[in-house]
């Protein structure tokens, strides 16, 4: 994959890889198929063996990425259908079998915008835990489900996994699904996209400042991530935008040694940040708790 480019989706690092070798057939060890739900783009990417895994840098796993720019474009509809939609793509990824506990936990920093959709999205998440223990005559149907977000290393001192790893331990769930930001190499997947992934995340790898890997094999239990593209390097937007104006062999190393880091987002980021939490966090209540309607979710919280 091009050194220039950089991105989290899987989709897209497969176009890259495609890209840069003139490809037209599919990669060894990666299978790839596109169809719409509820209206919504979906592109499903299933990384089957470490051949598929070394080519497009992304962990043996199912990835699949919801396009909702119809949200961006406040099509009628758009909210409830980009809510359905996502939750649909979860549902098959979630363990098979019985009403287990699930643990949802919401990264990054709150106090900066692009950064914040994790913790955001738990506001709008029903959670159940203390009233399946405490109601169980009225509540006793539903999942136990229980919310964090565990904040970043430099206000607490401590890192994600460390949090998550001390409460699943108290609280034993069947599963963990992690809400993050990510990072993209297109302006126009910004805000208006969702990746699933049954293979875990590993925090802040996107922007370079990777953390520990949040995943099966570190936390004991099956962890989903979902995530949300709220940056594009500068590079590799810069990258892009050459090539499709005709001058693709720049010599990009060298260029990227003076971008200091920048990362871009859309000037509308903040209230962009903020309607794509409350989806996930929709789509999270609806998915794990099938008997309720958007409408139910919306009486839950009271919003």
């Amino acid at each position: 994959m091009s050194t220039a480019k950089r991105t989290d989706l899987a989709m897209e690092a497969r176009e890259i890889l495609r890209e840069s070798a003139g490809k037209t057939t599919e990669i060894e060890g990666v299978v790839a198929r596109e169809y719409k739900r509820r209206g919504c783009p979906v592109t499903r990417v299933e990384v089957k063996n470490e051949m598929g895994q070394e080519a497009l840098g992304k962990p043996v796993g199912t990835y699949v990425t919801v396009e909702m720019q119809g949200l961006m474009r406040h099509e009628e509809d758009a909210f409830k259908r980009s809510v359905r939609a996502i939750a649909e793509e979860l549902t098959p990824l979630l363990p098979v079998g019985g009403m287990y506990g699930v643990l949802l936990a919401g990264l990054g920093n709150r106090e900066i915008t692009p950064d914040a959709i994790g913790p955001l999205a738990m506001r709008d998440c029903v959670v159940t835990r203390h009233l399946v223990d405490k109601l169980p005559e009225e509540f006793g149907h539903m999942r136990p489900v229980s919310a964090i977000a565990p904040g970043v290393l430099g206000t607490t001192g401590m890192e994600s996994a460390e949090v998550i790893s001390g409460v699943i331990d108290h609280i034993r769930p069947g599963a963990v699904i992690i809400v993050d930001a990510l990072t993209s190499r297109r302006l126009s997947r910004l805000c208006s996209t969702v990746q699933l992934a049954d293979s875990g995340i590993v925090p802040g790898s996107g922007v370079g400042n990777a953390r520990a890997a949040l995943n099966r094999a570190t936390l004991g239990v099956p962890v989903i991530s979902v995530g949300v593209p709220t940056v594009v390097d500068a590079v590799t937007l810069m990258a892009d935008l050459t090539e499709q104006a005709g001058q693709p062999n720049l010599d990009w190393k060298e260029i990227s040694k003076f971008s200091g880091g920048l990362m871009v987002t859309p000037k509308e980021i903040d209230t962009q940040v903020k309607s794509l939490a409350k989806v996930i966090g929709y789509a999270l209540s609806v998915a794990l708790h099938p008997e309720m309607s958007i409408e139910d979710v919306q009486g839950f919280l009271g919003s």
